[in-house]
């Protein structure tokens, strides 16, 4: 089952408790002969989780909520974010500065973001949880700041909803690769985690991986080198969680390259879109794994301003049933952001694969590290929050067809107001937008982006940056798919023949 499968039962669930069984209405003629037509409604509540930000006594960490305007919700709720009660390092439980239980950040209104900036060297995992009109959409953004040392990085990522399936290709088990993958637990049960490891070889064969314990409302972070007996420097990581349901996500580091959050990439399909590569990236690398029993012979294509090119040299990659395959890019982009696109060879072949891009800026001692992982949609809707500063770089790429896409640019959470813009995307490109805020605004703001409708399907990423102390460019990507805001609820009428013997 996929992330979007679970959050989409639970989404159902919670919507079925707190507003009951759709309205009935009473039927016209032959009504009960119809189907029920299912009528799009406003989820009731969210769930989120946030992995530790670290411990580095010089990281400064900055927690922003948001849920954007939906229309068609009324009535009060919030959004909190509160530490787990527990973390479990080294097979232990370390106690924790953040009392249990104590919100750590509460959002009561749409359309505004909030944030907090705590001590990071002691704030555990955060569980979240949205109700009522603050459900729709929300959305939490964890951004690290570590502008000097050996930790040197920006690390950001976009708090995740619990599910029981996630991909991870581009983890490393290399010597300067230190890959941790955090298991946080939401819920008051254990739960009970299988991690396979996947290289150019096949399957890393480990029996640590597991049954690995997730005590009730906890995090595990676990060091992908002591699952395999061997340094990888390509693997794909498949968390599977066996029992209850949890959140993985990988905080890699590679020595004197900085690092970030690598975030589950979207399922296994046979078209995979990564936007958001830099002009200036130095070094990118594709990782790409095909879980199916068929070879994935792919051709690989780029996306920039004016067109879709294919890469003289790196026209295709063939990744093999079970194995782990990867493709040096360096020299893609010749200056130009854009975005990849990994479709199959042969037009009539659909072998799902995943994949990610490590992408490098910077050179020597001024390198910086973040990850690209495929991404799904747009869709309906998508929002980003913690955007800083006097403007942001937006990726959009509409590889099928050309699209419009209004964006809104929130307030920001000392002050302004909202404006909104729309972008145009033609067919087979790939946008880079700077985009600012309104008039004085001040503070984190957020983005949110509708497609309009008749055009093709859009990606989309945000790119955040900041400066060392040493004037390295610091550097994070976060990939925006559907919000799934809404929920398609049957409409129900009278049939008064169930009532027939």
């Amino acid at each position: 089952m996929n992330r979007s499968t679970m959050s989409l039962l639970g989404a159902v669930a919670a919507l079925a408790v707190l507003t009951g069984v759709a309205a009935a209405t009473a039927p016209d003629p032959g009504a009960g002969e119809r189907p029920a037509r299912a009528a799009a409604q406003p989820v009731q509540r969210s769930s989120l989780l946030c992995p530790a930000p670290g411990d580095s006594a010089l990281a400064e960490t900055t927690y922003t909520s948001f849920s954007p305007t939906t229309s068609g919700t009324n009535g009060s709720g919030e959004a909190v974010l509160r530490p787990s009660p527990t973390e479990v390092r080294d097979g232990k439980n370390a106690e924790q500065a953040p009392k249990a239980g104590k919100p750590l950040l509460t959002a009561r209104k749409q359309g505004t973001p909030v944030s907090e900036e705590p001590d990071s060297s002691k704030t555990p995992s955060l569980v979240g949880e949205a109700s009522g009109p603050l459900a729709p959409g929300w959305t939490v953004q964890q951004t690290t700041l570590v502008d000097a040392g050996a930790d040197r990085a920006l690390r950001g990522i976009s708090c995740g909803a619990p599910d029981t399936d996630f991909w991870l290709p581009g983890v490393s088990t290399a010597k300067d690769r230190s890959d941790y993958v955090h298991l946080t637990n939401p819920d008051d049960t254990a739960a009970v985690v299988d991690i396979a490891l996947y290289g150019p070889k096949g399957e890393l064969k480990s029996e640590v991986g597991e049954g690995i314990q997730i005590p009730p409302l906890s995090t595990v972070p676990v060091l992908l080198s002591t699952l395999s007996g061997s340094p990888e420097r390509d693997l794909t990581a498949h968390v599977t969680a066996t029992t209850g349901r949890i959140f993985a996500a990988t905080d890699a580091s590679t020595q004197g390259a900085g690092g970030d959050w690598l975030v589950p990439a979207t399922d296994p399909a046979a078209r995979l879109v990564l936007p958001g590569i830099p002009g200036d990236a130095t070094k990118i690398r594709l990782v790409a794994f095909a879980p199916g029993a068929d070879d994935a012979d792919l051709k690989v294509q780029f996306a920039q301003k004016g067109s879709m090119i294919v890469p003289a040299g790196h026209e295709s990659l063939l990744v093999k049933s079970g194995m782990t395959g990867s493709l040096d890019l360096d020299d893609i982009t010749h200056g130009e952001p854009g975005s990849l696109v990994l479709s199959p060879e042969d037009p009539k072949s659909a072998t799902p694969v995943v994949a990610a891009l490590e992408v490098t800026r910077g050179k020597g001692a001024d390198q910086e590290t973040a990850f690209i992982p495929a991404t799904s949609p747009v869709g309906e809707r998508a929002s980003v929050t913690g955007n800083t500063g006097k403007s942001v770089r937006l990726t959009l790429a509409a590889p099928e067809a050309a699209a419009k896409v209004g964006v809104t640019i929130s307030a920001g959470t000392k002050g302004g107001a909202p404006v909104t813009k729309t972008y145009s995307v033609p067919k087979g490109t790939s946008q880079a937008f700077d985009v600012e805020p309104g008039k004085g605004t001040k503070g984190e703001w957020s983005l949110t982006l509708a497609p309009e409708k008749g055009g093709g399907p859009v990606y989309a990423s945000r790119q955040l940056t900041a400066k060392a102390d040493s004037g390295a460019s610091l550097f994070t990507i976060q990939p925006l798919e559907d919000d799934k805001g809404t929920v398609r609820v049957p409409r129900t009428v009278e049939d008064l023949r169930v009532t027939e013997d």
